[in-house]
């Protein structure tokens, strides 16, 4: 009768040296994809302390979580929703409780995937966004949940802050909360047509493709892929 195996010598075959296997293919002219989870601002050095996650969130711990030098990193692209969430406690400047946010909410599915808990929602924040372009280096921006913009009115999108008389474009390294914090937006019109079978910018409508070329421009990198719906082939690639 044969012996058992313990877990650790049926789990020998696929463990090994992670950093090395990474870099061996990286030696090896192989493509290595890192996809870092959560997000910016709820990094434990970056974000919005102490309402953070335990570890690097941004594109920086895909460095020290794998062993692989920052040099051989060659493109860094960004994930971002065409317009804001976050899960929890902690500064929202752009949180719409009303109607708006609901509608993203419901739209969008801002749901907790565990938990089921609702995500907060609101406006798109560029002096977020510009942050997390600067703190994490990106070359590209993947727009996703365009989609859920369809049907509103006007979107806005905050450009800046105010606080104690002084205008803010650059984040605080302690995001100030309150009625003292003043908002400054800029309002676009919205579309209603469905824009899920779109598989390129140019089938966008005209309101559409202004919103995606307004980040653009604000951010100074390209939006390089348009998320249009929940499957894979709702995906505009538009600079990758």
């Amino acid at each position: 009768m044969e012996k058992a195996l313990s877990w650790g010598q049926q789990l020998a075959p696929y463990v090994g040296d992670a950093a090395a296997i990474v870099n061996e293919a990286l030696d090896l002219g192989r493509g290595v994809l890192f996809e870092g989870a959560q997000g910016t601002l709820l990094d434990v050095d970056h974000g919005t302390y102490p309402f953070v996650t335990s570890s690097s969130a941004a594109a920086g711990g895909a460095c020290t979580g794998t062993g692989v030098g920052p040099t051989r990193i060659d493109r860094v692209i960004g994930v971002a929703k065409a317009y804001c969430t976050r899960v929890g406690e902690g500064p929202f400047p752009t949180e719409d409780l009303g109607p708006v946010g609901e509608k993203l909410r419901a739209a969008g599915g801002e749901y907790g995937a565990t938990t089921g808990r609702p995500r907060r929602c609101g406006w798109l924040d560029m002096v977020a966004l510009r942050y997390a372009v600067r703190v994490n280096g990106l070359g590209g921006i993947a727009l996703t949940k365009l989609d859920v913009l369809t049907g509103l009115d006007r979107i806005k999108v905050c450009t800046g802050y105010e606080f104690g008389g002084h205008r803010l474009d650059i984040l605080p390294s302690r995001l100030p909360e309150g009625e003292n914090l003043v908002l400054h937006y800029e309002t676009f019109p919205g579309w209603s047509e469905d824009i899920s079978k779109c598989r390129k910018i140019a089938e966008l409508p005209p309101e559409a493709q202004a919103y995606v070329r307004f980040i653009e421009e604000r951010c100074g990198i390209p939006v390089v892929l348009v998320g249009v719906g929940s499957g894979r082939e709702q995906t505009i690639l538009a600079g990758l």
